[in-house]
């Protein structure tokens, strides 16, 4: 619960399903242990989405007991792509598919709603942001890292001495999008995934829930029609991997091994571009069993080719607190900006070290 007259920030991590609210101190304490969801209603448009916002903005200002008047700044976070500003990308994206999110100004949208100035991150860069301070601690601002965050889609964030990589219009750090060679990963009569960003091939078809939905499970269910997933309406079917993959069962296990194989060729790619001293991976995918989440990693670590020199240097981890990262990453961000006087984007040194 809150401390009486501390003032806070806010953080608010939107997602494909669910909104995710924490507060944090302006000394650098998170109010919230846990996950406080509430349904996001992006399926329902723009200003539906916005309103769920201003509910779990209002929601988690109740669970904590701080009173409206001390928040000196929200940090909102969205699947990307978006602008540095938070305007959603002209092409949609994977969780903002409808025609009215494209080029939506979300930020600006909670910003009139709430009355606070809103700091905007994609949710790759804001859970990115976070994994880099907690692992690195008092080192942050001298090291690097990248972020691959599986969920219905594949987010990413870049950090380059504790600042994340914005880039000219804030689309840096879209690992999702990045096209990875496909060439034995897939197997010879498997069809090229489709991204919902209408690309072919990129990361984000295979290494995602809407990818194992769409393109790897239907695939792999046609070769083992007995499984008892073959029964199951795809959606629900691609929700119950993870529990047949925890348990070993081997059609889970390869639909898995695919999607690690593909972040190992992302982050091969990113090695080149970046050589960063950290990889992180986070999301729902290794949200599970302390046996398949190790597993799932080191298949990454395994099929990230990596120079000796690199290999020496390099850890690959997990992102801490991995269904809170976003929420928390960009209650950070929200923090600095609003003691530095910044701009409202990510783009900023980083905070405390949670």
């Amino acid at each position: 619960m809150g401390s009486a007259g501390v003032p806070v920030v806010v953080g608010l991590d939107n997602g494909g399903t669910s909104d995710n609210a924490t507060v944090l101190t302006v000394d650098g304490r998170f109010l919230v242990d846990g996950l406080l969801e509430i349904p996001s209603e992006v399926g329902d448009g723009p200003q539906a989405a916005v309103a769920a916002l201003v509910r779990a903005f209002d929601g988690v200002l109740a669970h904590t007991g701080v009173p409206r008047e001390l928040v000196r700044a929200v940090g909102l976070d969205t699947p990307g792509p978006a602008s540095a500003t938070g305007v959603i990308s002209s092409r949609g994206s994977t969780n903002f598919s409808q025609p009215a999110w494209r080029g939506f100004d979300v930020r600006t949208a909670l910003e009139r709603q709430l009355g606070l100035p809103v700091v905007y991150a994609n949710d790759g860069n804001a859970a990115a942001l976070y994994a880099h301070h907690v692992h690195f601690g008092a080192q942050a601002l001298a090291r690097s890292s990248v972020s691959a965050i599986v969920g219905t889609g594949l987010g990413g964030g870049v950090v380059e001495n504790g600042w994340v990589v914005a880039g000219a219009a804030g689309m840096a750090g879209e690992l999702g999008h990045v096209h990875i060679p496909l060439d034995g990963l897939l197997e010879p009569d498997q069809p090229v995934p489709d991204c919902a960003c209408g690309f072919s091939g990129d990361a984000e078809s295979v290494a995602s829930l809407t990818a194992i939905r769409r393109n790897l499970l239907p695939y792999w269910l046609a070769r083992h029609p007995e499984h008892p997933l073959a029964a199951e309406e795809p959606g629900r079917a691609a929700k119950l991997l993870r529990e047949h993959g925890e348990r070993g069962d081997p059609l889970a296990r390869l639909v898995f091994a695919q999607q690690a194989k593909a972040l190992g060729r992302l982050f091969t790619i990113v090695a080149n571009f970046t050589d960063p001293h950290a990889y992180f991976v986070g999301g729902g995918v290794v949200e599970a069993a302390p046996e398949f989440r190790d597993w799932f990693l080191a298949t990454v670590a395994a099929h990230t080719v990596l120079r000796e020199e690199q290999r020496a240097v390099a850890t690959f981890a997990l992102v801490p607190d991995r269904d809170m990262a976003g929420a928390r990453g960009v209650a950070i961000a929200a923090l600095e900006a609003s003691r530095a006087g910044l701009p409202l984007t990510v783009a900023a040194p980083g905070g405390p070290h949670a």
